[in-house]
């Protein structure tokens, strides 16, 4: 710490770049420093530092960090705290750009894997970022040393020993993913999709808000008796909710009464949840995934023949491909990806998708015979998918009864409150003939797993190599922009990032032979044994502000870089 002092002291008033002068590892009492990078200029990318305190001096139980979601719910916490302290310690020190900024990865509501806290056997270290002051391009010495010396040792003190994490609060989030883990556990063993816990808050605070809305119109969620179940629990009473079995689920009812909001509550229950944010016992199978129309993609070779045939002048939808999709064949498209990766179950919200796909009635079957039309509807197809793929699908409608035909399970949603009214959609569908003709086989058709090559993927921008996140649904990979914002289950700009530094660690390793499922499983089993750091181009520095996406985000980012080549 003394020599790091004296460092500041000697450059003060020098040009910028001598505080790479301070680039290294310094002792402190209670932890260690990490100057990892610094910042050439004082508007640049902040300074990267890490601190570490051993566990002999940090003292967390053991019992904290052992279990996998135990330790990732422990650095959540920390990270959440740091959050808190930086924030109250930005900028206290002024100057030019980024001077005085302190700041940490700052999660959102859901609890995920991040590089920002690292807790093992050994020891506990944080990854922040540092704005170093300056007076225009000049070194502020004596401001840093007020920084690293004063106001980090303080929020060391403050955040990193146990007795600073408030043990008992510790001890509830440990339980809260003790039991968010048992539900997972209840659902995988019977085969279910999800589970609503009651007294759910499912509504947020706005469109642009992810936090639970909290005025006294919020309605608790309540399951219906005949879809309530009670899930035991290592700690406390067995928690009651509402379960979604496998196979076909409909969400019906007016508009504005909570369809689309409990389908956006399951969406976002394929991660955990922080305590307070009402949809902490919302469980959702991990593998479920979101499918929307999404005109204007491009698709790669894409086998969409389950859905999409006989297209004018011979086209090929075996290995389908365009620089345009529609919205029919895009969502066939993004269907099939996500079968390609594993998905369990298809979460559809009629608002979002192709009227033409979701559905062909008897009248407009009649007046365009299906010789003339290449689409397959979605209606027509479910069932096949569920009962040869084991695919469940969840669907939010209110325009087509004829998928009361089809359905497993149908839950109207009233004054956002759910009613099993399954018996009544099964009454009216035998009653009320829809007559419509079922269309595309009796088979569903095949999933083709496509092979990777590496000559579409180039992050080279100029010289350099460029791939970074521009916000939550956009990635800058080399000269190409990437679009995500089809991809409505990616919750934190840090998974963006980490998906553009996976994408050019696949397209390293993407030697012709392997899939892309094949791909993307290999680096999972990698960052399973060796953590998130493994893809970090600053591995062994700093890499403190990436987040674990699912698979399903980063194939489907994958098959979304207009560069991309298959086979």
């Amino acid at each position: 710490m003394k020599q790091l002092q004296q460092i500041l002291h000697r450059i003060d008033g020098r040009g910028y770049k001598a505080y790479k002068d301070i680039q290294g590892e310094y002792r402190f009492p209670d932890f260690r420093l990490f100057i990892d990078y610094v910042q050439g200029d004082p508007f640049a990318a902040p300074s990267r530092i890490r601190v570490r305190m051993s566990q002999e001096k940090a003292r967390y139980l053991r019992e904290w960090f052992q279990e996998t979601h135990r330790r990732v719910a422990l650095e959540d916490w920390i990270t959440r705290l740091w959050a808190q302290k930086t924030a109250s310690y930005s900028h206290q020190v002024k100057g030019t750009g980024k001077s005085g900024l302190i700041a940490v990865d700052k999660p959102g509501q859901e609890i995920l894997p991040r590089t920002s806290c690292v807790v093992n056997e050994d020891y506990v270290e944080v990854r922040i970022t540092v704005g170093l002051p300056a007076r225009g391009r000049t070194v502020l010495g004596r401001k840093a040393e007020e920084i690293l010396c004063r106001l980090l040792p303080e929020m060391v003190k403050q955040t990193l020993p146990a007795h600073a994490l408030q043990p008992d609060q510790v001890d509830k989030r440990m339980r809260l993913v003790d039991n968010q883990l048992a539900i997972r556990r209840f659902l995988s063993e019977n085969g279910w999709i999800a589970f609503v816990a009651n007294g759910s808050v499912l509504p947020r605070e706005s469109g642009v808000s992810d936090r639970p809305l909290n005025t006294g119109r919020v309605i608790p969620f309540q399951a219906p008796a005949s879809m309530e179940v009670a899930v035991e629990v290592p700690h406390g009473d067995p928690i009651k909710g509402m379960v979604i079995k496998d196979g076909i689920t409909l969400i019906v009812g007016g508009g504005y009464h909570g369809k689309s909001t409990l389908l956006k509550a399951l969406e976002r229950g394929v991660y955990d949840h922080v305590e307070g944010d009402g949809r902490e016992y919302v469980i959702t199978d991990r593998q479920a995934v979101k499918v929307r129309a999404e005109d204007g993609r491009r698709v790669e070779k894409v086998n969409i023949s389950p859905f999409i045939n006989n297209l004018p002048f011979g086209r090929d939808t075996v290995r389908f491909s365009t620089e345009d999709a529609s919205g029919s064949t895009s969502q066939a498209t993004n269907i099939m990806e996500s079968l390609e990766m594993g998905a369990s179950c298809l979460l559809i919200d009629e608002d979002t998708s192709a009227t033409n796909f979701m559905i062909r009635d008897g009248r407009m079957q009649q007046l365009v015979a299906k010789g003339k039309e290449p689409i397959t509807p979605f209606i027509d197809k479910v069932r096949q998918l569920y009962e040869e793929k084991g695919v469940s699908s969840i669907l939010v409608l209110g325009g087509s009864g004829d998928y009361f035909d089809v359905a497993d399970t149908v839950i109207m949603m009233d004054e956002y409150l759910p009613h099993d009214v399954t018996e009544e959609a099964q009454s009216i569908a035998r009653d009320q003939s829809n007559k419509r003709v079922r269309e595309g086989g009796d088979r569903f058709g095949e999933v083709t797993h496509r092979v990777v090559l590496g000559k579409g993927f180039d992050p080279r921008k100029g010289r350099k190599e460029k791939v970074d996140a521009k916000g939550l649904h956009s990635i800058l990979f080399g000269r190409t922009l990437v679009d995500l914002s089809g991809l409505e289950q990616l919750v934190d700009v840090s998974q963006t990032r980490a998906i553009a530094e996976m994408m050019r660690k696949l397209g390293k390793e993407a030697d012709g032979r392997a899939t892309l499922k094949e791909l993307v499983d290999d680096l999972y089993q990698r960052m399973e044994k060796e953590g998130l750091d493994v893809i970090s181009p600053f591995r062994g520095q700093h890499p403190g502000d990436l987040a674990l996406p699912r698979k399903l985000e980063v194939a489907a980012a994958v098959n979304r870089l207009r560069t991309l080549r298959v086979k």
